[in-house]
């Protein structure tokens, strides 16, 4: 509920609110803050309940607010503990938004001990409680210090069950809070031994793959992939090494980066092995156009996987160098099938003419940094001075 004053910080009077009287004459601590603490500090379950709502509305998009309200942290987390859904959800809501990008406030709340209530509000058969916990560990793993603990507390397994079973909003927070874990070398086995690729496949494929949880989806699956388990479960999945192409062709550049980076990982571990279940699925295309639009590592990863899915990965004589279009024709002379081979051709065109433009406007600009006496001499200037 809002609350129907509105005092300057500078005034000097008092205000009375549920038996409550709070002096105005703080200026640099809006009214709404000191109200908010005085509530949740009075020990009454409805105020504590008001004040917990009062900070997740105050705290939704104020940063200042969050710093200035980060005592509150205690509190909130003891009402996780009352025996009250309402107080759970509430003080949860109110947590997440002092945690949004504040580093101090979220290991605080880790170190006052939001993590037990938290992790068992994952096995709760309330919807809302379930999606506001996983949002929780979502913004909370953020922080490389909360990392190792929220593993060492046993959220990884809940969190992959969430990913089979849980609401769309939950499966999608789920996949970000394992990649944001992930990124801590300890955590990755952990997840791996938890069999997650089913269920991220399964997530990916019904996805948008421009969305942020396609990309989440192909960050965790890059990470998967660097051990042979994760290589196995992915290619064992129906369509999961489909999936990853699709985000190649239409995901985001970061997406399609980890999607590449996925499959060369693939290829660089076992080319025999994963070489043709890639080409299978239409790679070619996306790695084609990834090699012109992509960020630099997709095209650097992107010219590397074409070499190795071509029959021969080692180089060729100097009569038949290796160009990438040589590279390319010899990978869709083996390609089965009239349409995936004719759509490589149609993408290897543009490529080229995509090339060629880019080369054509390189010279142009090129040519306007020169001046006639360095020509002779040394070309264009590396450089152009700022004016």
């Amino acid at each position: 509920m809002e609350s129907p004053h509105s005092l300057s910080p500078s005034s000097s009077s008092s205000y009375s609110s549920d038996g409550l009287t709070f002096d105005t004459e703080e200026p640099r601590t809006p009214l709404a803050v000191r109200r908010a603490l005085h509530l949740l500090n009075s020990g009454e379950p409805h105020l504590c309940l008001q004040a917990a709502r009062d900070i997740r509305r105050l705290t939704k998009t104020s940063q200042r607010c969050r710093r200035q309200l980060s005592q509150a942290v205690g509190p909130l987390v003891s009402m996780l503990r009352v025996d009250s859904p309402e107080s759970h959800e509430s003080a949860l809501l109110a947590l997440l938004n002092l945690a949004v990008k504040d580093e101090k406030n979220k290991i605080n709340i880790v170190e006052a001990g939001a993590l037990e209530p938290i992790i068992s509000f994952l096995k709760s058969q309330n919807q809302n409680l379930q999606e506001s916990a996983t949002a929780s560990l979502l913004t909370l793993s953020a922080s490389s210090t909360n990392k190792p603990i929220i593993s060492a507390c046993g959220a990884i397994p809940l969190l992959v069950e969430i990913l089979g079973d849980g609401s769309p909003q939950a499966k999608a927070d789920a996949v970000m809070a394992l990649s944001n874990l992930s990124t801590h070398t300890t955590n990755l086995s952990t997840i791996l031994e938890t069999n997650p690729i089913p269920f991220i496949v399964d997530l990916l494929k019904s996805c948008k793959k421009s969305s942020k949880t396609a990309e989440k989806c192909c960050a965790l699956i890059e990470s998967l992939v660097d051990y042979d388990e994760g290589r196995t479960a992915l290619t064992s999945e129906e369509g999961g090494v489909l999936a990853v192409v699709e985000v190649l062709e239409s995901g985001t550049l970061q997406s399609r980066e980890h999607a590449v980076g996925a499959l060369l990982t693939m290829c660089q571990s076992d080319r025999c092995k994963y070489r043709e279940p890639i080409l299978r699925e239409g790679v070619i295309p996306g790695l084609l156009e990834l090699t012109v639009q992509g960020t630099p590592k997709s095209q650097s990863k992107a010219r590397t996987l074409l070499q190795l899915l071509r029959e021969s990965p080692y180089p060729r004589s100097e009569i038949q160098p290796d160009t990438l279009e040589n590279i390319v024709c010899n990978i869709i002379s083996q390609i089965d099938g009239d349409d995936q081979s004719g759509k490589a051709k149609k993408m290897l065109a543009e490529m080229v003419q995509v090339s060629m433009e880019q080369s054509l406007r390189h010279l142009q600009q090129r040519a306007l940094v020169c001046t006639p006496s360095d020509l002779p001499i040394a070309g264009c200037a590396s450089e152009v001075s700022s004016k």
